[in-house]
């Protein structure tokens, strides 16, 4: 299986590290021009010493407006639309599971924000210019914690990844007669990033075993099996793939 994306506008949201990262180098790996924003300028400076074409845009997702300025932004510096877009920002912004009674308003719309809000204002921003092209790929990251009850226990990120699954699918429904296809990829445990190596940690050398004993292929998961998932929904090979949500979980019983 050859896919390439030479020349195509890419846009990888949350590409400072973990998933992002990965799924920004090897679209410009494969030849495309990608767009990379994460809040940390820092982090994407990292992202850009990849082989390829990296442009980065340090900014908050989850300010008014930034989502569209971004799109914009992109669209002016290359004449045209959005081909793929990779809703990838997320996580849990540092928080861990507390009883509901102990949830504020400002911690729960902290992470509904950029889990879910974004990936809406994304896909808004990049519809005019995707559906008079009549093509486009929107991929969003949701999580395994999106078809079931979240590992994390936060109430907050377990509703935003399912809300990011039906935003998903309702999308691939109004945009289909575009030619613009819509899909998610769900992944398993994956040490992405901080939080998730803090909460692995937490488990415990036999908590650690039980995990990866759920999985059939008894190992974690890497970026670049999160990667290869996204390559696969941008590609030619998903043309007639849509409203899917795929796990990449390595078989997670």
């Amino acid at each position: 299986m050859d896919i390439r994306f030479d020349n195509v506008t890419v846009a990888v949201t949350g590409a400072g590290h973990g998933f992002g990262q990965a799924i920004a180098r090897a679209f410009a790996a494969l030849g495309a021009r990608v767009f990379a924003c994460d809040i940390s300028a820092a982090e994407l400076a990292e992202t850009a010493k990849a082989p390829g074409t990296i442009t980065t845009d340090a900014f908050d997702l989850t300010a008014k407006g930034a989502a569209a300025g971004w799109i914009k932004r992109i669209e002016d510096a290359t004449g045209g639309p959005i081909e793929i877009l990779i809703s990838n920002a997320g996580g849990v912004r540092g928080q861990v599971m507390r009883p509901i009674e102990e949830v504020s308003d400002e911690d729960w719309h902290a992470i509904i924000d950029i889990n879910l809000h974004a990936a809406f204002a994304l896909a808004r921003a990049s519809a005019p210019g995707m559906k008079k092209a009549k093509k486009g790929r929107i991929v969003t990251i949701s999580s395994g914690a999106g078809l079931k009850a979240s590992l994390t226990g936060i109430q907050a990120y377990g509703s935003a990844k399912h809300g990011l699954v039906g935003l998903t699918r309702q999308l691939a429904r109004e945009f289909g007669p575009y030619g613009i296809t819509v899909n998610s990829v769900a992944p398993g445990f994956v040490l992405s990033n901080p939080s998730s190596i803090k909460q692995f940690e937490s488990y415990g050398d036999e908590g650690q075993k039980a995990l990866i004993g759920r999985l059939a292929m008894r190992r974690l998961g890497s970026v670049e099996d999160i990667a290869n998932a996204v390559l696969f929904f941008a590609s030619p090979y998903a043309g007639w793939v849509t409203g899917q949500v795929l796990p990449v979980d390595g078989g997670n019983a």
